[in-house]
């Protein structure tokens, strides 16, 4: 264990599975205290004993409960919003709901913690904000992913504006832009297809290093970024994507 986070209090977002919980787990493991959230209460009762993490079960599309949470909990010096949803489809399969649903989870989400949060953060002297976006955004585009692609390419403009108005009070905002990462959410999806092989081999394909992206991996940017070694840094889109959007 380093001290990169060390007397730092960082709050993170689909902290149960996937990349959320790698990112909770590697700035705890860098002295954060760690506010770890998620809606799936089962799968975050795994991360109950683990030291400076403290479960927290939040649903992010709740406007009342990202509220009362922010005002609970005080100025993170680390906001990680790792929520989002892969819907599967062309704009044509994209209806009014599945539409709503994506922008209110990828989205809306995030721009209710910032707005909630900002203010204490600013009073506290800054703060870095880590954005999880996607390849598949204003990066590239990627086949049937409509309305994910459409979201998280407001991720990324999302990230840039908040970073431009508040970058002289101490304000950073970054965003990641990932290829195709191992985690259960994947792996459902992969199953739902019906061949998990095939599916998973064309998965494989779109990344031109041949293999899928750890949720390790990206968790080691987001502490980067979160840390102050990135002190100089903010408005930017990191892409780690294999070498899928480079081709």
């Amino acid at each position: 264990m380093t001290d990169r986070l060390a007397g730092k209090t960082a709050v993170v977002t689909a902290a149960a599975q996937g990349i959320g919980r790698a990112i909770a787990l590697a700035f705890a493991a860098e002295g954060a205290k760690v506010i770890a959230t998620d809606i799936n209460a089962g799968a975050l009762a795994a991360l109950e004993g683990t030291p400076g993490i403290t479960p927290r079960v939040l649903d992010v599309t709740s406007p009342e409960a990202i509220a009362a949470f922010a005002a609970e909990t005080g100025a993170p010096h680390v906001l990680a919003n790792a929520a989002g949803f892969v819907h599967a489809g062309t704009i044509l399969d994209c209806d009014e709901a599945a539409f709503d649903f994506s922008v209110t989870l990828n989205v809306r989400s995030m721009y209710r913690l910032i707005r909630a949060f900002l203010p204490a953060m600013v009073d506290n002297g800054g703060a870095s904000i880590v954005n999880i976006a996607s390849v598949a955004s204003s990066v590239i585009a990627a086949p049937n992913r409509f309305i994910y692609g459409t979201t998280k390419a407001a991720v990324v403009g999302l990230t840039k504006s908040v970073a431009a108005d508040f970058v002289t009070r101490g304000i950073r905002a970054n965003c990641i832009c990932p290829g195709t990462v191992e985690s259960p959410s994947l792996d459902q999806r992969m199953r739902a297809l019906g061949d998990y092989e095939t599916a998973r081999a064309a998965f494989i394909s779109r990344q031109p290093m041949g293999r899928l992206g750890t949720p390790e991996e990206i968790a080691a940017l987001a502490l980067y970024l979160a840390s102050d070694e990135s002190a100089f840094m903010s408005g930017q889109a990191l892409v780690v994507d294999g070498g899928w959007s480079n081709i």
